[in-house]
């Protein structure tokens, strides 16, 4: 594996990776580089988990002329927490570069409140299709001086319908660009959208995510009642810390939820009955580690990009071969193996046949040898909730500080932390919770006190 040194990079910039842990390149990474950070095009065929978001992050990055305060790169992405994790992560990668303004514009969240933040400028914008393309309209937005166009996960957007905006997008941004498409599939609709908006592109490929030996399959044949029975003693039998199923509809969802609370497993619920704020604090929540169970459905798990998923549950087999590989996706990342069970029975057996044609390493396991031990899936956070957000310019260091050296808490008592634009989350080990709270309840952070609960 080669390293990110071998890169033609500054040296701050490589300092900066290196401070991310951003040591070896993954294949995909390895393979688009050296193309992209030339500027040349690029079409790519990558699983979620593969680096990818690395892997344009850096040349978006390294082409960045910070003195010059207009947009130049746009991303577009499936879904607003795909665009929310990307914009995360190109603000980690140019971290070595001060004052570097990226901008989410996605649906699901007020509109005026983007047309203020366009007027302040910005560099890079991260957007959902039918978004940017009302702020084109509507907003008038500027992106005369677009150097760089990403499409991720294109195939999901088509899948959602967005190949009509995409297309129009193109027609009001510069010919004379930069573009690079990433793709989980490479099917005839995704081959037609790269040849109309690239150049001369090259065409990488990284299957590696979904190799045999990285994700193992084991099916299981069992009725509705055997399912609901199974699934504590799957998860117990396994000693999975994270776990995501997958259900088809949202009512078996929230009746699946009901039963693993009885057997109490804390769970959490993702489907399209939740409004926007309600499926960023779960996802949050779980990415975390705060709840150690996700049931979902395929539609409200678009663009979910979660790391150290150790088990991925059918529990409804998927529609189509092209969304099976999708959700089980999900575990095995960034070269992690991983390991994916599902359930038919009779009436979807037709489903399994379409995964066996693409999968000849399934295996059937047998109900009766599932092992039962004394496990019992738990997590080690829970999630604090902070009534203060961007808006309020409130940071995660700002948050740090007050719980180390505010109240004393140890570096490793505090996970993950995400700001919102009006309010944020902290992950807090179990043990300090109440301390977290309390302390947080007492004392100000940033001049003024702070409304906070825990979740």
């Amino acid at each position: 594996m080669k390293k990110f040194t071998q890169l033609n990079l500054p040296a701050k910039f490589l300092s900066n990776l290196e401070s991310l842990n951003y040591n070896t390149m993954t294949k995909i990474q390895e393979e688009s580089l050296p193309i992209s950070l030339e500027g040349k095009d690029l079409i790519a065929q990558a699983k979620t988990g593969s680096g990818k978001t690395v892997a344009f992050s850096i040349p978006i990055v390294k082409k960045l002329n910070v003195r010059k305060f207009a947009i130049q790169s746009l991303v577009l992405a499936p879904t607003r927490e795909l665009a929310n994790q990307i914009a995360q992560e190109i603000r980690k990668v140019s971290r070595h570069i001060h004052n570097v303004k990226v901008l989410t514009l996605c649906g699901g969240v007020p509109y005026k409140p983007q047309v203020a933040s366009l007027k302040h400028g910005a560099h890079i914008v991260v957007a959902t299709p039918g978004r940017i393309l009302q702020h084109i309209f509507e907003t008038k937005v500027d992106l005369s001086d677009l150097e760089m166009l990403v499409l991720d996960e294109a195939d999901k957007m088509l899948d959602m319908g967005f190949y009509e905006d995409i297309t129009k997008v193109i027609e009001n941004i510069p010919k004379n660009r930069q573009t690079m498409l990433f793709s989980a599939t490479y099917e005839k609709d995704i081959e037609q959208l790269a040849s109309e908006i690239t150049k001369e592109s090259t065409f990488i490929q990284d299957e590696s995510v979904h190799e045999k030996q990285t994700i193992n399959q084991i099916v299981y044949e069992a009725s509705e009642t055997e399912k609901d029975l199974l699934i504590p003693s799957l998860i117990s039998s396994q000693e999975a810390k994270s776990v995501l199923i997958f259900c088809n509809t949202k009512i078996k969802c929230e009746e699946l939820a009901d039963i693993l609370y009885k057997n109490d497993v804390d769970v959490l619920t993702l489907h399209s009955d939740l409004d926007q704020r309600e499926r960023d604090e779960t996802i949050i929540m779980f990415s975390n580690k705060s709840y150690p169970v996700l049931i979902a459905t395929d539609v409200a798990s678009r663009g979910l990009d979660i790391d150290d998923i150790d088990l991925v549950i059918n529990y409804d087999l998927a529609k189509d071969v092209k969304t099976h590989i999708h959700r089980i996706g999900r575990t095995a990342r960034a070269g992690k193996k991983g390991l994916a069970l599902s359930f038919y029975d009779e009436e979807s057996r037709y489903k399994l046949e379409m995964i066996e044609d693409k999968f000849d390493d399934l295996v059937y396991g047998k109900k009766e040898e599932i092992e039962v031990c004394n496990y019992e899936i738990d997590c080690d956070f829970r999630t604090l909730f902070i009534n203060s957000g961007k808006k309020f310019k409130l940071r995660a260091g700002d948050i740090l500080g007050a719980l180390t050296a505010g109240l004393g808490l140890p570096k490793d008592a505090i996970g993950k932390i995400d700001i919102l634009e009006f309010v944020s989350y902290v992950a807090i080990k179990k043990e300090y919770i109440e301390q977290a709270y309390e302390g947080l309840c007492r004392n100000k952070i940033k001049g003024k006190y702070i409304k906070c609960f825990i979740k």
